[in-house]
């Protein structure tokens, strides 16, 4: 190891994003010593404490060596296909953005655009039937994405729904195992170096911890990575929602692949239920839903209130925030741990020297803020094509619109054509479910369609649609998926 080069981390925090990225450095660098310095789990801190997960996830156990036995059998998470949307649009019940790919690309063109042509003639059947894992979910059983019968139908991914503190356990002996250290305390002051850097954290006890490198996933307080600046991007002209009420309950139910959210004249509701826990919780707007109202749809739950935004650097100097640290998003499309994880691999990629070289430090900024702000796009997208006639829901569509997804709307509404942007988590796939599933439909059709015929197109449809019952019908049921895992984790 070169001199200049990082040898030191702190963590702090104590939750999932800070055990997390303890594991990734020492996974990935284990040349670097770690230590955690445990706090208390805010409980705002959403990253560390919803449980719904995007596909994500199991790539990044996949990147620590982590497998599903240890992610679900032994942490008693469940699997997620999507998410099924209830009541979200006037006129429409539900629809289900699943993830993974909707139909297949035909003469070059998206099969959204072969979907839409065929829906102005009424001889389409609703998009989620072309989605093989929206299929899979409908019907309560599953498949790995890898299965090879499947793979070869359409590509799709999954999800997880983890239980927040089994979770958090296994991801701290993860990271001990791996050789990452924990200290006990609470942050009394920062120490700072004449250069604007962090020189050490001081603890409660007096002990003072110096490093190289430090790491805020303290929640949204940023505890360290607040001393150096606050300068932050304020959402809440975008974000109708200020409320969210969280609860968690024993499994009432039995497991599914798929989260309800449901539209209430004031916000909406979530529940998702795995192998050990039903989790439900409550979107709103105080201006719209009084308190006692919503605490009454939600039994035992905490009223947490929202503050959506994010940093405008997340790193600065020798200070890098994650998870909730740098980013406030509510749990719609369930982006919290997904962008902290994301954060964490392109610290671990771009790791720089000691001396934390502004011009790499700009480039993870840019990078990270491009792909919490697509994030961001994704989730006021389902605000912004709501047609609902409460006053909550017109609030919503009505507000203003950040430019890019401004951009990506009038795109979609002349001809349904979706641009391209750089760090997006989610898919074209994904943007058209959405869009496709609560009625926003294109004035008109993409010239491209000409290359292929109607009657063709029609049929490669059906072929496909047909195929993919043909592979559900062979998948076994969830639970029954779940327990042969259980016998080979137990193996």
């Amino acid at each position: 190891m070169s001199a200049r080069s990082i040898s030191t981390v702190t963590i702090v925090g104590g939750g999932i994003v800070a055990w997390s990225a303890a594991a990734a450095i020492r996974r990935q660098l284990p040349a670097i010593r770690v230590t955690v310095v445990v706090l208390p789990v805010p409980r705002d801190a959403l990253a560390d404490r919803l449980g719904c997960t995007l596909p994500s996830i199991v790539d990044f156990h996949h990147d620590l060596g982590l497998a599903d036995a240890d992610t679900v059998v032994r942490a008693g998470s469940g699997f997620r296909l999507g998410t099924r949307f209830e009541g979200w649009s006037s006129g429409r019940n539900h629809y289900v953005h699943a993830y993974g790919e909707y139909g297949r690309t035909l003469a070059a063109t998206s099969f959204h655009q072969h979907w839409l042509r065929a829906n102005t003639l009424k001889e389409a059947a609703p998009f989620d039937e072309y989605s093989l894992a929206a299929s899979i979910a409908a019907a309560e059983r599953f498949l790995p994405s890898e299965d090879k019968a499947a793979s070869r139908l359409a590509s799709y991914a999954y999800g997880l729904h983890i239980d927040p503190q089994n979770y958090r356990e296994m991801m701290r002996a993860f990271a001990m195992h791996l050789g990452a250290e924990e200290r006990g305390g609470v942050v009394a002051d920062v120490r700072m170096r004449e250069d604007g850097f962090i020189d050490a954290i001081c603890l409660g006890d007096g002990i003072e911890l110096s490093a190289n490198l430090f790491v805020d996933a303290s929640g949204p307080q940023a505890q360290i990575r607040s001393r150096l600046d606050k300068d932050s991007d304020d959402w809440s002209r975008f974000f109708p929602a200020d409320r969210l009420i969280v609860a968690n309950d024993p499994q009432t139910s039995e497991p599914s692949t798929l989260d309800h959210a449901k539209a209430l004249d004031g916000g909406w509701t979530w529940q998702a239920t795995s192998p050990v826990r039903t989790s439900c919780g409550l979107v709103y707007s105080s201006a719209h839903l009084d308190d006692g109202k919503a605490e009454g749809l939600v039994d035992g739950g905490e009223n947490i209130k929202l503050q959506p935004g994010r940093l405008r650097n997340p790193w600065v100097r020798n200070c890098v925030a994650i998870g909730d640290a740098a980013v406030t998003m509510e749990p719609l499309e369930w982006t919290n741990l997904h962008l902290a994880h994301s954060a964490i691999d392109r610290l671990v990629a771009m790791m720089p020297d000691t001396d934390c070289n502004a011009t790499e430090l700009w480039d993870y900024n840019r990078q990270t803020n491009a792909e919490i702000d697509r994030a961001r796009d994704f989730v006021l997208l389902h605000y912004a094509v709501s047609d609902r006639p409460e006053p909550f829901w017109k609030d919503s569509a009505s507000r203003p619109l950040p430019g890019s997804l401004e951009h990506s709307l009038l795109q979609w509404r002349e001809r349904g054509r979706l641009p391209f942007y750089e760090e997006e988590t989610f898919t074209r796939d994904s943007w058209a479910a959405v869009l496709i599933g609560q009625g926003a439909l294109p004035r008109r059709i993409d010239p491209l369609l000409s290359g292929i015929s109607e009657k063709e197109s029609q049929r490669s449809m059906e072929q496909l649609r047909g195929a993919i019952q043909s592979a559900v019908a062979q998948a076994p049921p969830l639970g029954t998926y779940l327990r042969n895992l259980s016998i080979q984790g137990a193996r």
